[in-house]
Formats: C-alpha cells, sequence, structure tokens
C-alpha cells in the first residue's frame, strides 16, 4: 500500500474517533442534568419521603393522562409520547435542558414520585418547569399525572 492511502486511512480514523468521542461528551452534556434531581438537597431527603396516598387504579392513572394532555399542559412541551420536545421556535439546546423524556429508564429510575411531586408543587429549578400545584391541579390531580409518567417507564 503506499503512504498516501496510509495516511489518508489514519486521518480517517482519526476523524472517526474524534467524531465518536465528541458525540459521546456532547450526548452526556445535554442529558447530563437529567438525572440530577431538581429538588434543592436541603428539601430532597423530604421530598422523596412523599408517597402516593392514592390507590392506583386504571381509573386514576386515565385520570392522570387526561391532564397530562389537557389541563396539565404536560404534552406541550413533554411531547404526548413523553420523550420531551424543543419548546418554541427559539429554542435553544446549548444553553435550555430539553424537557424531561418519561420515557427513559434511567430517568424513571433516579426519581422517586415523591420527587415528582414536589417538582409539580413548586416547579423545577434550572429549567422553564413551573410550579402547576395548587394553580392548575389540586393535590389528587398531582398524584394522578404522577402515576401517569410512570406509566411512560419501559415505553
Amino acid at each position: 500500500m503506499n503512504q498516501h492511502i496510509l495516511n489518508v486511512k489514519r486521518r480517517t480514523s482519526l476523524v472517526t474517533v474524534f467524531t465518536l468521542i465528541l458525540s459521546v461528551q456532547l450526548g452526556f452534556i445535554a442529558y447530563s442534568g437529567e438525572l440530577k434531581s431538581r429538588v434543592p438537597p436541603d428539601q430532597l431527603q423530604e421530598a422523596q419521603s412523599l408517597k402516593n396516598p392514592y390507590s392506583v387504579t386504571k381509573e386514576f392513572v386515565d385520570k392522570g393522562r387526561i391532564l397530562y394532555e389537557g389541563r396539565a399542559f404536560c404534552s406541550v412541551c413533554h411531547g404526548r409520547d413523553g420523550q420531551g420536545l424543543p419548546v418554541g421556535p427559539d429554542y435553544d439546546s446549548s444553553s435550555q435542558p430539553l424537557p424531561t423524556n418519561f420515557t427513559d429508564g434511567a430517568w424513571q429510575t433516579a426519581r422517586s414520585d415523591g420527587e415528582i411531586f414536589w417538582i409539580l408543587k413548586n416547579g423545577s429549578h434550572g429549567t422553564d418547569m413551573a410550579a402547576f400545584m395548587p394553580q392548575y391541579v389540586s393535590e389528587k390531580e398531582a398524584w394522578q399525572l404522577v402515576t401517569y409518567l410512570r406509566s411512560f417507564q419501559g415505553a
């Protein structure tokens, strides 16, 4: 093989490796905040201890879906499929995290029901997620939403 072909192959290999490393790093940067709890550290233990006081039935989950797709506006940012959407034409993914992808198993495992409830009540600091309780949903409705969000697991 001549030297020119070897040099081209080396450069191609280096570019491929560099591109792979950059893609992994950018993916981590874009995703790194997703698993970080949005509950302030001094309130995290209390939030994690919150438990759904309602019996989880199909009807309870269905009410959560109706809220998610309707009055609670969740699907506007998170999508009907729960995968998270860029919000608006001016969305800048370099400075704004995508809305949470509820279908991600790692996220589902990392978040307790109490943390999700806390975010519905207080908003998600560092994101565009505002507090929804009690302005838009009641406490019971928030638990219905939490239960519905869990239905995205494994989707």
